[in-house]
């Protein structure tokens, strides 16, 4: 019975070290998460194998596991940058990217945890910087937004690519100019619009004008052709049936036939 505290009192001690050993050793990865490891008595960083994916590991309690968001994400960046002829622009964009898993080891070796500072962002801005320098103030405001979007896409997408990491979009969020730019050419823009909707109205007016032209031709064209058909041979036949259906009604009717003095009045139907 006195050896059972002797025994039991470094069963004690195993058990804490074992329980402080796996909580050491113990790594939990959660979704969407990579892990890197670092080997502290081995050759540092693993970059031959391929990071730890989602959930339980057990590693060497002298080891370290770096873990790295490899889901989409996004970065907001605001810059100045300058137009084409020298004019100060504020460029609001953000960037939707994720570290390339495959090279996770490399990307923590050679650039660290602070990548999207050290590299993305950097690559950002001189591809704006560039772009936007192609570019005037009007053209920034209104028709290439788009255009100037997509090239600082690609642009960023050439230096990040060799630098382990994946580039899904560049998105421009704002362009602001100053104001006085923005204002002159906003009255440009205006005025422009007020001299195409003018120049609708004179075409649509003239559009107009040639209907009218088209369809007073057309009837004095029609005339002409009917003048020409009704020769007295027609005219005749057609007074004749016009008598013909007259006479047919229930009431009294004197009629004239023939022309001038020589007609004869003919009294048809009764009254």
């Amino acid at each position: 019975m006195d050896k059972l505290p002797k025994i039991a009192i470094p069963a004690i001690i195993t058990i804490i070290l074992l329980v402080i050993l796996i909580t050491k050793s113990a790594v939990t990865i959660g979704s969407g998460k990579a892990g890197v490891l670092y080997e502290t008595f081995g050759g540092g960083v693993v970059t031959d194998e391929p990071a730890l994916g989602e959930g339980f590991h057990i590693v060497a309690p002298w080891n370290k596991v770096f873990i790295y968001e490899v889901r989409q994400q996004e970065v907001f960046e605001k810059m100045n940058v300058l137009s084409s002829n020298g004019l100060n622009i504020k460029l609001d964009a953000s960037a939707w990217f994720e570290p390339k898993r495959e090279f996770l080891g490399k990307l923590h070796q050679e650039k660290g945890e602070e990548y999207v500072q050290r590299v993305l962002l950097p690559s950002i801005r001189s591809a704006a910087r560039s772009v936007v320098g192609r570019y005037t103030p009007e053209q920034l405001y209104s028709s290439k937004r788009d255009a100037i979007q997509q090239e600082i896409f690609e642009e960023t997408r050439k230096i990040v690519d060799g630098q382990y990491i994946q580039l899904n979009e560049i998105l421009v969020r704002d362009v602001t100019l100053p104001a006085t730019i923005k204002e002159a050419i906003e009255r440009k823009l205006k005025q422009e619009q007020e001299s195409l909707e003018y120049e609708f109205r004179l075409v649509t007016a003239e559009k107009e004008a040639e209907k009218v032209i088209i369809e007073a031709q057309g009837k004095a064209d029609a005339n002409r052709i009917l003048s020409a058909s009704l020769t007295d041979k027609i005219l005749q036949d057609k007074g004749i049936e016009a008598t013909l259906k007259l006479s047919q009604s229930p009431n009294s009717k004197v009629i004239v036939i023939g022309s001038g003095d020589g007609g004869l009045p003919v009294i048809l139907g009764n009254q």
